[in-house]
């Protein structure tokens, strides 16, 4: 039996012998978020526009592709998708029980961008000197709780938020979280999170830098292009490419959603 590879034989998004059909696809390996297509759809469309020697059908179909190798494969060689990430939190598995009930589990209200990765249902409060503030819980639990606040949450609710790599929270301030079963006050693990971009060691390789390394990203806007300097790439198996940025930052560069970002070493 013939195995036909998932993986198509593509010149500029064209599949190959297919005139006027393009492969889109998230890269997650199943239709995780629609995000990625998207933006290689606004790539592609780029292509039709510029290049007048690829004609248009009046009909013509976008095939979507499901490839595991998320951003090595669909996106193009300079830009990588830029994923705004809203305030949230992280807990362990006994501060969820604290905050909602012995024995209580995390559920599952939508899989997020990086694989395994997910929001629940489930919401608390954070409690500082100035005031209160909800924020969503992600899930899967963690080893440490966290809270990842931009600038401007931190000031509004009266927490000092210091600029730190996910899971870097030694010497960070805490506060009080409050659930439908419970209250706890942590006194570590209040961040902003420092931007980054999550690649695999495939995508690492391409794009030509390392773990740890820090790079800038520019970002061509309505109004406010900007280049985000300070960021750490981040390089797991595990993840699937893509940059977060916080809320201030997505305002900053007038950014609603996502966009693409062209690295810069």
């Amino acid at each position: 039996m013939q195995v036909l590879s998932a993986r198509p034989d593509c010149v500029d998004f064209e599949i190959k012998d297919c005139p006027g059909i393009y492969a889109l696809g998230d890269g997650a390996g199943f239709t995780r978020s629609l995000s990625q297509a998207a933006a290689n759809g606004l790539i592609i469309g780029e292509i039709l526009t510029k290049n007048k020697s690829i004609p248009l059908p009046k009909a013509h179909k976008l095939t979507i592709m499901n490839m595991k190798e998320r951003g090595s494969k669909i996106m193009s060689e300079e830009k990588v998708l830029v994923e705004v990430s809203a305030r949230h939190i992280h807990l362990t598995d006994a501060d969820v029980e604290a905050l909602f009930g012995p024995g209580y589990k995390l559920t599952v209200k939508k899989e997020l961008s990086q694989p395994g990765q997910f929001a629940s249902n489930e919401k608390v409060t954070i409690k500082g000197e100035r005031g209160e503030m909800k924020l969503s819980v992600l899930g899967p639990t963690r080893p440490e709780t966290q809270v990842e606040l931009s600038l401007t949450e931190a000031r509004t609710v009266g927490v000092k938020a210091m600029i730190r790599e996910s899971g870097d929270i030694e010497g960070t301030q805490g506060i009080t979280i409050i659930g439908p079963a419970g209250s706890i006050e942590i006194t570590k693990g209040v961040i902003a999170a420092k931007r980054h971009i999550h690649m695999t060691p495939a995508d690492a390789e391409k794009y030509g830098v390392t773990n740890g390394q820090i790079v800038s990203v520019k970002i061509d806007t309505d109004g406010r292009s900007l280049t985000f300097g300070d960021t750490v790439v981040r390089v797991s198996e595990k993840y699937a490419l893509a940059m977060h940025i916080d809320t201030d930052e997505a305002n900053a560069a007038a950014i609603s959603g996502s966009a693409l970002g062209e690295i810069i070493k």
